[in-house]
C-alpha cells in the first residue's frame, strides 16, 4: 500500500514533466522555425514586389521622355491663348508702370521740396500701408469696387448712377486700380531719392534766367530726375508681369494674366515642361523690354542734350 501510495504520485510528476518538457521543446522548436519562415516569405514577396512596382512604374501615363525638344517653347510662342496672355500681362504691366509714376512723382516732388523738416514723416506716412498683408491691401480693394461696395454706394448716393455698376470689378481696369495702389510706394521712393540730389542752385539759376517755374521744371529738374523715373518703371513694371494674385482676385476671366496660365499648367494640367517654357518666355521677353526701355530713355536723353 505504501509503495503503491507512492508510485502513483511519482508517475504523475513523471506526466507533469514530460507534458512540460514537449511544451518547452515545441515553443523552442516554432521560435526557431518562425524566423526562418519569415525569411522565407521575404524572399519569397521581395522578387514579387520588385516585378510589380517596375510594371507599376512603366505604365505610359508615367513614362517621362528624356527626348530634348523645343516644342513646349513654339507652344509658348505660338498659341494663341499664351501669346495673348502674355501680350495682356505686358500692357497692363506698362500701364500700371505709368499710371504710378505719374501718381508717384507729384508726392515726391512735394515732399523734396516743400516737405521742409517734415521729410521723415512724410515718407513714415507713405510706408504705413505696407504694415498689412499684400493679401488683406488686395482684399480691400475688391470690397470697394464690389458690387455693393463703397465705390458703387457713393456713385448712388450722389446720384452719379441709379443701380450698382457690375463694370468696377473682374476686369483689367480693377487688375490696374489695384496694382497702381500697391506699387506706389515703390515709385515713389526712388523718385524721391533722386529729387533730393538735385542742385537747387541750378533751378535757381534757370528762374534767374528766365525761365517760369513749368519750364524749369522741364528743363532742369525733370531731366535731372529721369534716373529715378526709370527705376521707379522697371521696379513696378518687372514684378507686375509676373503677379499672381491680384488677377486671381479682382481680375475674373477678362484680367486673367500669364502667372495664372503658368500656376495652372503646374498644378491643374501638371504639365511642368509647357509651365517652365511659359515662365523662361515671360522671363526673357521681360528682360528685353526692359533693357529696350532703358535705351531708349538714354537715347531721348541724348537728343535732349
Amino acid at each position: 500500500m505504501t509503495v503503491a501510495a507512492e508510485g502513483v504520485p511519482t508517475r504523475r510528476m513523471t506526466r507533469a514533466r514530460r507534458n512540460a518538457l514537449l511544451q518547452s521543446e515545441s515553443v523552442q522548436g516554432l521560435a526557431l522555425i518562425s524566423p526562418t519562415l519569415v525569411y522565407a516569405l521575404i524572399l519569397l514577396l521581395v522578387p514579387i514586389l520588385v516585378v510589380f512596382a517596375h510594371s507599376f512604374w512603366t505604365q505610359n501615363y508615367l513614362t517621362i521622355d528624356h527626348t530634348f525638344t523645343l516644342e513646349n517653347y513654339r507652344i509658348a510662342l505660338t498659341e494663341p491663348i499664351y501669346r495673348d496672355l502674355l501680350w495682356r500681362s505686358l500692357c497692363i504691366s506698362l500701364t500700371v508702370s505709368f499710371f504710378t509714376v505719374i501718381l508717384a512723382y507729384p508726392i515726391a516732388y512735394f515732399i523734396s521740396f516743400h516737405g521742409g523738416r517734415h521729410k521723415s514723416l512724410w515718407l513714415f506716412l507713405i510706408t504705413i500701408p505696407f504694415w498689412t498683408s499684400y493679401l488683406l491691401r488686395v482684399m480691400s480693394w475688391k470690397v470697394i469696387l464690389g458690387y455693393n461696395g463703397v465705390l458703387n454706394s457713393g456713385l448712388m448716393g450722389l446720384g452719379i448712377i441709379d443701380e450698382p455698376s457690375t463694370a468696377l470689378l473682374y476686369n483689367s481696369s480693377a487688375v490696374i486700380i489695384t496694382l497702381t495702389h500697391a506699387w506706389a510706394a515703390f515709385a515713389i521712393l526712388p523718385i524721391f531719392v533722386s529729387l533730393e540730389k538735385v542742385d537747387r542752385t541750378l533751378v535757381e539759376a534757370a528762374t534767374d534766367l528766365g525761365d517760369g517755374p513749368l519750364r524749369s521744371f522741364l528743363r532742369v529738374t525733370l531731366p535731372l530726375s529721369a534716373p529715378g523715373v526709370i527705376s521707379a518703371a522697371l521696379i513696378v513694371m518687372i514684378p507686375t508681369v509676373g503677379d499672381y494674385v491680384t488677377p486671381r482676385l479682382v481680375g475674373g476671366k477678362d484680367g486673367v494674366m500669364i502667372a495664372n496660365a503658368i500656376e495652372s499648367q503646374f498644378h491643374k494640367a501638371s504639365n511642368w515642361p509647357l509651365g517652365a517654357a511659359l515662365s523662361v518666355t515671360t522671363m526673357l521677353v521681360v528682360t528685353l523690354m526692359a533693357g529696350a526701355t532703358v535705351l531708349i530713355i538714354r537715347a531721348l536723353q541724348r537728343l535732349a542734350r
